[in-house]
């Protein structure tokens, strides 16, 4: 499940989002430049806790202060560690709209000779249609930053992602930074990040599609370069050094060969000048086979190979047991002390390998691991048992304390403080990729949440990780639909990405569930959005491949167990249920920008009104509870439409500029209609607003502090709790806002 989870991030938060949010268009000025929006309500605004969800590439321990460390995410920003009240605390949620790309961290860099400074090196892609990426440098530990644009871009959630530290501190020179990129080359600067330009006599020549520089380290006084488009032999070095910041030269003897191929991290060990390599065939944190460990003397410029198990044998039920090595740490306080990482594991499950002599002997800590999840239960992966872990290409050895030692998935972040005992220490960290929100008018949950990887969760509590887990029978990794029925609240359905089934229904509001009985045979490979009529009798599922081909959508009017195709819909549509009449369903075709209705519960669908704004998929069409006919269609730089007639005439709104998703909530007191709430443009900024009347007015509910990238996916108010909104984040988790 978990392989299928996490390929599918790759895909759902990366290429596939990255090209549809490419056609966004700037707005008027910038994020950090941008005209002042009157102040709304005040409002406080927090994560539904769930812990994690997302790929942990990167983790610093400060050499210098204890309990300071930092943590960097492929979608989701990075954090701070506060000891004290062993939480993480997000450091850049201030990134707007206009600069989604910048909440993906290539790189992080902290300064031992001062602690308050941190820089990052931030962009999600590299792709010719992403922006550019941008250096954040900090003198307080992150509260506050300075940015500096790049001409160049960066791949924070590109292949690649959970090698090393790409940014670095001059060991010489603490003006002085290093920024190695994927294409263009190795960058230095002489102002602490102010400017940048290329560094002269860097010998390795980048490419359009390589990995380019794949870590920097500083060993005592020396700078090394993991080189991640060579192979080790001559011309062609995959490590580089240089003693003076000026000469760059190739390591001498390094090793060779597809295990040692790219070079992922190092770690140096600075009582035995000792700098220890992990090598793959591959970048990963997919597509590895092979790879090794190996050590060099920096003194005599000796490498010895100190591989604890290597590649290719076999494991007890005959699979292939092929893997690579990742994520490095050496214990400062120990000599010879190393803790290394196997990733793409899967036959035999990653592990970490500990020695306490240089190498000569390792231990493998998967072997005597005890795990307790009960805080964030869904690492149980549907009531089967922890993993102790994929995609492990982070790990970190506290400089304080040898037994405390974290690692990253692509899940959590796991820590010991005795090498044995095993718990997510995750508080505050939250990377979710969400795509569906449901606020029930009844029950238990106030909240129950469509994710990437990790499919759909019931949220007994905001404040708390379900303690469900995530929703099983079937387990999905990740969701694609998720609906209730208007007039009946305890039944919901489901759908998305899995093993054994990609559809489900519940009778007890989302608490519990069965698999449909049967379901269309294109449904395993292109699971689409659903919908359920208001009183819950009638099933339309949409199909769309990840790749975005469009099949027909199919109709179920005995709960999933018998399904015929409904050819009058039109393909790759989001079916819309009327929350009033359960004969009635409603569906945008965003092609041709036509609004399409059924009559006869879904059997039949005829145009209804045409000519709307047409040609992007992220247009969102909205029925208002409780209320027959009445639909609202945010259609992005387009503005906000409203139909009072079943779609037969819209009207645009003419409040907003721009809208991008759209909910209701409970009504303010005195007022007839719903709350509403948008992400959208009512002046020169996108943000998070909310209507009392109708959309004739808008106030905005968060602030600059809290914008969290690209927030385009879905809106919801909480139907018995006026003033509460649930928003999605592309990699922030779910945030909820409620007014102080």
């Amino acid at each position: 499940m978990q392989a299928l989870g996490m390929s599918r991030r790759a895909v759902l938060a990366g290429a596939a989002a990255a090209a549809a949010l490419t056609t966004v268009p700037a707005l008027p000025g910038s994020a950090h430049a941008e005209e002042p929006t009157p102040a709304g309500p005040a409002y406080r605004w927090r994560n539904a806790v769930i812990g994690g969800t997302g790929f942990i590439t990167g983790v610093l321990f400060h050499p210098s202060v204890r309990g300071l460390a930092y943590a960097r995410t492929d979608i989701g920003g990075a954090y701070r560690w506060d000891d004290r009240a062993a939480r993480w605390t997000p450091l850049i949620d201030h990134i707007g709209w206009d600069d989604w790309n910048l909440l993906g961290v290539e790189a992080l860099a902290i300064d031992p000779a001062h602690p308050d400074r941190l820089y990052l090196a931030v962009g999600t892609y590299a792709q010719s249609s992403a922006g550019n990426g941008a250096i954040l440098r900090s003198d307080d530990r992150g509260t506050t930053w300075t940015r500096t644009d790049l001409t160049v871009k960066l791949g924070a959630n590109e292949d690649g992602r959970g090698t090393g530290e790409r940014l670095l501190v001059d060991p010489r020179d603490s003006d002085t930074l290093w920024l190695g990129t994927r294409h263009d080359g190795l960058l230095t600067s002489t102002d602490r990040g102010a400017t940048w330009a290329t560094a002269t006599g860097f010998p390795a020549e980048p490419s359009a599609s390589g990995q380019g520089v794949t870590f920097l380290l500083a060993a005592g006084r020396a700078v090394y370069a993991g080189w991640g488009d060579g192979d080790g032999t001559s011309g062609t070095a995959n490590l580089y050094r240089t003693t003076d910041g000026t000469t760059w030269q190739a390591v001498p003897g390094q090793p060779a060969g597809a295990s040692a191929k790219v070079p992922i991290r190092a770690a140096h060990d600075r009582h035995t000048r000792e700098l220890y390599v992990t090598y793959a065939d591959a970048p990963g944190p997919n597509g590895q086979s092979t790879g090794s460990v190996h050590k060099l003397c920096t003194a005599d410029g000796k490498w010895t190979e100190v591989t604890p198990v290597k590649p290719g044998g076999t494991t007890a039920d005959g699979s292939a047991d092929t893997f690579a090595y990742g994520g490095v740490a050496v214990d400062a306080r120990r000599p010879g002390t190393v803790v290394v990482s196997t990733n793409n594991r899967w036959a035999a499950v990653d592990t970490l390998f500990r020695t306490t002599d240089g190498g000569r002997t390792w231990t493998s800590l998967k072997d005597t691991a005890v795990f307790d999840v009960s805080e964030t239960p869904f690492l149980d992966w549907g009531n089967d048992q922890p993993k102790f872990g994929w995609w492990i290409q982070a790990v970190a050895v506290d400089p304080y304390d040898s037994h405390h030692v974290v690692y990253g998935t692509g899940a959590t972040l796991y820590g010991t403080r005795d090498l044995t005992h095993w718990s997510p220490q995750i508080r505050g960290l939250e990377e979710s990729a969400v795509r569906q929100l449901i606020s029930p008018p009844v029950g238990e949950a106030h909240l129950i949440s469509g994710l990437g990887d990790i499919g759909v969760m019931y949220h007994e509590r905001l404040t708390a990780s379900p303690s469900r887990g995530m929703a099983t029978n079937p387990v999905f990794g990740s969701a694609t639909g998720l609906a209730q029925a208007a007039r009946r609240p305890s039944y919901v359905v489901r759908t998305g990405w899995g093993d054994h089934g990609n559809g489900a229904h519940s009778s007890d509001g989302g608490r519990t569930w069965a698999p449909f009985a049967a379901q269309p045979d294109i449904a395993h490979d292109a699971p689409g959005p659903i919908a359920t009529n208001a009183d819950g009798s009638v099933l339309l599922w949409s199909f769309v491949h990840w790749d975005g081909t469009k099949y027909a959508a199919h109709r179920s009017a005995d709960n999933g167990t018998t399904w015929s195709e409904v050819s009058s819909f039109p393909k790759g549509a989001t079916p819309v249920a009327d929350p009033a009449d359960p004969a009635l369903f409603y569906a945008y075709d965003t092609d041709t920008g036509t609004l399409y209705a059924s009559t006869d519960s879904g059997r039949t669908f005829t145009v209804r009104a045409t000519g709307l704004p047409s040609g992007d998929s992220q247009f969102k069409l909205v029925a208002a509870p409780g209320r027959s006919g009445d639909l609202w269609l945010s259609t992005k730089w387009n503005g906000l439409y409203r139909s009072t007639d079943g779609g037969v005439g819209f009207s645009k709104i003419g409040s907003c500029w721009a809208s991008y998703t759209l909910g209701f909530g409970k009504a303010a007191d005195g007022a007839a209609y719903p709350a509403i709430y948008q992400v959208g443009s009512t002046g020169s900024i996108t943000a998070v607003y909310r209507s009392d009347d109708e959309a004739k007015t808008w106030v905005r509910i968060n602030d600059d502090a809290h914008q969290w990238g690209w927030i385009g996916e879905v809106i919801t108010g909480d139907p018995r709790v006026y003033g509460r909104v649930y928003l999605a984040t592309n990699g922030r988790g779910i945030q909820y806002g409620e007014p102080v």
